[in-house]
């Protein structure tokens, strides 16, 4: 089971089926303690495992063959699964005065070990599960540092290796270099209505136009969930606005029974090598707003996002 894949309460729900007698309790200990209580109350005590397998046996159960099935015992449960089965005999019947305190001593010993277990359990689990997810975190840092440099939905640059490179350009001193900010519109509605499966298609879509339709030398960084940044080094004139006219038309005229896709776009430019693409993003977001304002306000958008509602 990944550890990063479902959530600690899911996990810790899961797991207890995969765990045996001796991965919850000290044996020799737990022994000692039943003999303890068999002396007290006069009786034969067997513990088994969850399938009936002998774990503890005090007293004589020669002859005696655990059926788990049709007459289990006491259960002995942890997170609403049984771990063990105990047996008791006694050696002659207690009597009347008595049967109280026995049966009230041994309800307490099943709450008790039932406690134990799970305490023991958690605490296994729990270093389990922080030593994995430390194990996965240094994976995925090592991996940025060394070489990882894709955004794993979109196959484009995710954000930090994209602001290397960024910087590396800023340090070539070319210039002019485009910078464009494309942004899904109405990612939301998407999401809100047809959830996060969708969503995703949605903004594995649009990057697939946006790297298609982009040249070779184009560097294209995923910044965002529904953001993507495009810089053009030695961006001939019209070439950027040239190819965001082809994203936008190519999102157009992309259609199916649930996806309409459709972006804003917002460009700008560095032309002084002083200058510092970092600094270019707002102003590449502005654009982008403005842009949006104008393609929501158009006629038929709303109705082409919402007809497959």
């Amino acid at each position: 089971m990944e550890y990063n894949s479902v959530s600690f309460e899911k996990r810790i729900k899961e797991n207890i089926k995969n765990y045996a007698l001796d991965n919850l309790y000290h044996i020799n200990s737990l022994t000692e303690y039943l003999k303890a209580v068999a002396a007290v109350i006069e009786a034969d005590i067997l513990l088994t495992d969850r399938h009936g397998e002998k774990v503890v046996s005090i007293g004589n159960f020669v002859g005696f063959t655990p059926d788990v099935v049709k007459e289990p015992g006491r259960k002995i449960r942890i997170y609403n699964r049984t771990v063990a089965h105990l047996y008791v005999k006694f050696e002659k019947i207690p009597l009347k005065e008595k049967r109280t305190a026995i049966e009230k001593l041994l309800n307490e010993t099943i709450v008790m070990l039932s406690s134990f277990g799970e305490e023991g359990y958690l605490h296994r689990e729990s270093a389990i599960y922080m030593d994995e997810l430390e194990e996965k975190l240094e994976e995925r840092h090592a991996k940025q540092i060394h070489g990882e440099k894709e955004d794993a939905l979109t196959g484009v640059y995710h954000k930090l290796y994209f602001e290397e490179r960024m910087k590396v350009i800023d340090r070539s001193e070319v210039v002019p270099v485009a910078v464009i900010n494309i942004n899904i519109n109405d990612w939301k509605y998407v999401n809100d209505n047809f959830g996060e499966e969708e969503s995703d298609r949605l903004i594995k879509t649009v990057a697939g136009i946006v790297k298609k339709e982009a040249k070779p030398d184009y560097v294209i960084g995923r910044v965002d969930g529904d953001v993507f940044i495009v810089l053009i080094p030695m961006a001939e004139n019209n070439e950027a606005e040239d190819y965001c006219n082809r994203v936008q038309t190519a999102c157009i005229a992309y259609e199916d029974d649930i996806l309409a896709p459709s972006v804003a776009c917002g460009i700008v430019y560095k032309t002084n090598v002083e200058e510092q693409i970092e600094d270019k993003l707002p102003d590449a977001e502005y654009e982008m707003f403005n842009n949006k304002l104008d393609i929501k306000n158009a006629p038929g958008y709303r109705e082409r996002l919402e007809k497959r509602k």
